[in-house]
């Protein structure tokens, strides 16, 4: 450790955001950056502790220590090449992650003043492509195939390391282009899709194959009848004779599974499956009046003007826009914090932002003490260019006219303590009011998603298998399900 007194004489310094009077004009990062030195000076906070939690609470098991150290000394490459021993991505979590590391620090526990972790990281990650540090490996390939359906962050992850092991990776995207909840859910301001461009590039030079506008079809009934992997393959074979052509003719063409609308085909054409799908259900709000014209799912809004960006065009009717409209979001969530700021880059009058639980305290949570997430106040960028915020409101009805909805009737509650100990109780509070809305996003989180059995050599991974969660958590379990198929098809389980 090269300044084990640095914590005591350096304060915290963030980046800090681009005045809101430019960035709302754009859908340029928000976030700027530090100079080298100011960088180096932050790493320099770390305090190398015996017990570093930063390391425990890191889905990934990040090496914080390690490469802040290196990033103090000046040691870019090292800093990097220490930094994705673990994160294969850094320059996605540099950007998006929550930073379980920080409010595991034991400087934001003893001062409030972590380690600016998540922003060295970043400038790790930028540093290392700058710089060449990033290379192309090409392994030496061991003959066995695996398909991952779905890029997200999860089906990313699992790609790269299986690559790394010698695998030959093909990933199926029913999407235009890679990237899942990073390019269609993640609005630009938060993460450039360059970014994600430039690392997809560097993974296809690696030989991992990637196939657009496939999307898997499968029904739960193919499984009903099929046991076991040997009576799978059958009525694969079945399947293909009766489409005229056989297993390896469709296993040449790269939307076989989506011309011949079977999971069988792509099971038995590679060694393994990886489902990464994520979680494509949301949660809708079914009250009366849903079906109005100008209320939308949030991700309708956000992938949409994702893809607008990307060249896409939509024609009037198929646009969702806030511009000059009086905007509700409904959501407490980073979702909605992210509609809020979208709003405000296409235009908005105005933006309301609703959420059915209390509201958090601000600063501290004797309820949610370590080792726990710190359930606080977040304000985020969004929410500082404008935002009015209110707690403990049920949706009760959406109001319309001609067609088109024109408010929202909600209803402040209070929440009771449940005398038999389970979900608390609401309780209506004051009378029902209305709040004026042109255009109602709902972002109150996805759905987990319900699977069938599978045959063995077939692996579920990230929100697709655990619910909706944190990018880090998707990235860390793609990661531990690509070992897994590792496992299984080096030393296979061979029935007595």
């Amino acid at each position: 450790m090269g300044n084990p007194k640095a914590f005591l004489t350096v304060p915290r310094k963030e980046a800090g955001y681009r005045p809101i009077h430019d960035r709302i004009h754009d859908f340029g990062e928000v976030e700027q950056t530090l100079n080298t030195r100011d960088r180096q000076e932050q790493a320099s906070r770390c305090m190398d502790c015996g017990v570093p939690f930063c390391h425990w609470a890191c889905p990934l098991g990040n090496k914080d220590p390690e490469w802040n150290d290196a990033l103090y000394r000046g040691e870019w490459e090292r800093a990097y090449k220490l930094l994705s021993q673990t994160n294969p991505f850094p320059e996605f979590t540099g950007r998006i992650c929550p930073a379980l590391c920080e409010k595991a620090c034991v400087l934001y526990h003893t001062t409030g003043e972590a380690v600016t972790n998540r922003e060295n990281e970043a400038a790790i990650a930028e540093r290392a492509f700058l710089e060449g540090y990033v290379t192309i490996e090409r392994p030496q390939r061991n003959g066995l195939r695996v398909a991952i359906v779905g890029s997200g962050p999860a089906g990313l992850a699992a790609a790269n390391a299986l690559n790394y092991m010698g695998y030959e990776v093909t990933v199926f995207e029913k999407n235009e282009a890679a990237g899942g909840l990073l390019r269609y859910g993640i609005p630009n301001f938060k993460l450039n899709k360059k970014i994600i461009d430039r690392r997809i590039g560097v993974m296809e030079q690696e030989g991992i194959k990637f196939c657009f506008n496939e999307e898997l079809r499968m029904k739960n009934e193919e499984f009903a009848t099929a046991s076991s992997s040997e009576e799978l393959r059958m009525k694969n074979e079945e399947f293909a004779t009766a489409q005229g052509g056989d297993t390896s003719v469709a296993a040449a063409n790269s939307s076989f599974f989506t011309l011949n609308s079977s999971f069988f085909i792509l099971h038995s054409s590679f060694d393994a499956v990886i489902l990464a799908t994520g979680t494509p259900t949301a949660r809708d709000l079914k009250a009366p009046g849903r079906e109005l014209k100008g209320v939308h799912l949030a991700l309708e809004l956000l992938s949409q003007q994702n893809r607008v960006l990307a060249g896409m065009e939509f024609t009037e009717e198929e646009r969702v826009t806030a511009k000059g409209k009086d905007v509700l979001v409904i959501g407490g969530g980073d979702t909605g914090s992210d509609c809020i700021g979208t709003a405000h880059r296409q235009g908005c009058k105005s933006v309301t932002q609703i959420e059915i639980m209390p509201k958090p305290p601000v600063g501290h949570n004797p309820s949610t003490p370590w080792p726990n997430w710190p359930v606080i106040l977040k304000t985020t960028s969004s929410h500082e260019e404008g935002c009015t915020r209110r707690w403990n409101i049920n949706t009760l009805e959406f109001l319309g006219k001609n067609g088109k909805v024109t408010g929202v009737k909600v209803q402040e509650i209070d929440w009771k303590p449940n005398p038999d100990g389970g979900r608390p109780i609401m309780v209506e509070k004051g009378k029902p009011e209305v709040i004026k809305a042109d255009l109602v996003l709902l972002a109150m989180g996805f759905l987990k998603p319900e699977h069938p059995v599978y045959p063995d050599n077939v692996f579920v991974c990230g929100d697709a298998a655990n619910g909706a969660s944190l990018v880090v958590r998707a990235i860390a379990s793609g990661l531990e399900t690509a070992h897994k198929v590792d496992a299984f098809l080096r030393y296979p389980v061979i029935p007595i």
